[in-house]
């Protein structure tokens, strides 16, 4: 690779890493929000969102602006192609956490419901997955991501739990309906986050890789076995 090429690549990894922190923070302070009644937690996530929107455009340009200047081939491409997915993956987390903030503000004055399921398990189980994807992009780890797409079984069951709980806790407590919806809500938007997470691996799978995982790990969600390209 050529030198200023290295020096580029470098600097779009960086980058994306740094939009990658401040989109798990803006996770984590929406999940507090919302499991401590918190408005004023729920604010900052809201007043923050616009700076992982900027860096979003701004990453997109470089890659553009390197893919104009250098043309990159096999591996440089893949890199570049890889960078501007997640970067996209990221955005749609950051958006998804602002969801969540949401969420928390039309449930803080409920002080008094209980959350009827692990809501807090799940937010951890998705934390956990998007910190592992940015973790294998880091260290350039292609079992460490496959990791991440597998723990997405967990997730997935937690949400199915969920439904049956708030639906139950709907029948129990019908006065409260319109907080259990926003926790509702709130649960789907995590799920999502947990998928932009597996995305996030399986787009590091392909950089270091070269192959496209994405339909053989669909397939065996599924339940039908599918081949995963190496």
């Amino acid at each position: 690779m050529p030198r200023h090429l290295q020096i580029e690549t470098d600097h779009l990894k960086q980058r994306l890493l740094d939009i990658g922190g401040a989109v798990e923070e803006a996770f984590r302070l929406a999940v507090r929000a919302v499991t401590e009644r918190d408005p004023a937690l729920a604010r900052r996530v809201l007043d923050a969102h616009d700076v992982v929107d900027r860096l979003e455009v701004e990453l997109e340009e470089e890659c553009l602006k390197v893919l104009a200047l250098y043309q990159p081939v096999a591996s440089d491409l893949r890199f570049i192609v890889a960078v501007l997915k997640i970067n996209n993956d990221l955005e749609r987390i950051g958006d998804l956490a602002e969801n969540v903030a949401d969420r928390a503000l039309a449930v803080a004055h409920a002080t008094e419901l209980e959350i009827p399921y692990d809501f807090s398990g799940m937010a951890d189980s998705a934390r956990r997955m998007l910190r592992g994807s940015l973790d294998a992009l880091c260290d350039l780890d292609a079992a460490a991501a496959r990791r991440v797409c597998a723990d997405d079984d967990r997730v997935d069951s937690i949400n199915r739990d969920m439904y049956r709980r708030i639906k139950d806790a709907i029948q129990a407590r019908p006065d409260r309906i319109d907080a259990l919806l926003h926790l509702l809500s709130a649960s789907r938007y995590v799920e999502r986050i947990a998928d932009h997470a597996t995305n996030i691996a399986e787009d590091v799978i392909y950089m270091l890789e070269g192959g496209i995982v994405r339909h053989g790990l669909q397939e065996k969600r599924g339940g039908a076995p599918g081949p995963v390209a190496g």
